[in-house]
């Protein structure tokens, strides 16, 4: 930490306060009822229960395999990233001279200089795993889908506790979905850093901007919470 110029350190503490904070804060007091994820997962319990009330639920199965396709695309992608990010942090000084011979550009030290590659090394990996357990989520949801009783099962009360399980169930897969696309938001942010640590404070209250509209205050919030 001592080899951090002040401004960087306090760019990276906001950085990561905004990263690790976001998630508990919006899911905390007040929030916790309000907010897109909250809409969409009661819209999540509603399906379940008309999901229990259907003989054929070949359609509920492939709707849970639009969203593991969709995880799996990203943990592919995160693979990929974190490879060229790889690539970029083997190259070292070679790559940090011609990337700091461009205009506005600040010069770091070469310690700083691999640090902001590890640093967003780690995001990508920290996106792969849970993606990666999103599409694992999604595969057990599949499964508590299956195991539904029937309509008509003589354990009523049995029946609607398996469906708010197999909800919240899926609602923890969404969580963890949504944890690794914002941590693409924030990687995106992150790559401000090589520019300039007031690049990186810019592009991390950006990125907060955005997940603050979307989540409180966008048109897709009002639909789906039937404010519009």
């Amino acid at each position: 930490m001592n080899q951090i110029p002040a401004l960087d350190l306090i760019a990276l503490l906001l950085f990561f306060a905004s990263l690790i904070g976001y998630g508990p804060v919006s899911r905390s007091g007040k929030l916790a009822n309000r907010g897109i994820m909250n809409a969409i997962q009661k819209q999540r319990f509603k399906w379940i229960e008309r999901m229990a009330a259907r003989e054929m639920r070949m359609m509920d199965i492939q709707l849970l395999a639009v969203l593991s396709n969709a995880n799996t695309f990203f943990a592919s992608t995160s693979v990929i990233v974190i490879g060229g990010m790889a690539a970029g942090f083997a190259s070292g000084d070679a790559l940090k001279s011609e990337f700091e011979s461009l205009p506005l550009i600040v010069q770091s030290s070469p310690a700083l200089w691999h640090f902001k590659w590890v640093l967003l090394i780690g995001l990508f990996i920290f996106a792969f795993f849970k993606f990666a357990w999103a599409y694992r989520l999604t595969h057990y949801t599949a499964i508590m889908i299956g195991a539904t009783p029937e309509p008509g099962d003589d354990d009523p009360e049995g029946r609607a506790a398996h469906v708010n399980q197999t909800a919240e169930l899926a609602g923890i897969a969404a969580e963890h979905s949504n944890a690794g696309l914002r941590t693409y938001y924030f990687g995106i942010a992150a790559i401000g850093w090589f520019l300039h640590p007031i690049a990186l404070i810019i592009a991390t209250i950006w990125v907060l901007i955005i997940l603050i509209r979307r989540e409180f205050w966008s048109n897709s919030f009002q639909i789906i919470s039937g404010d519009s």
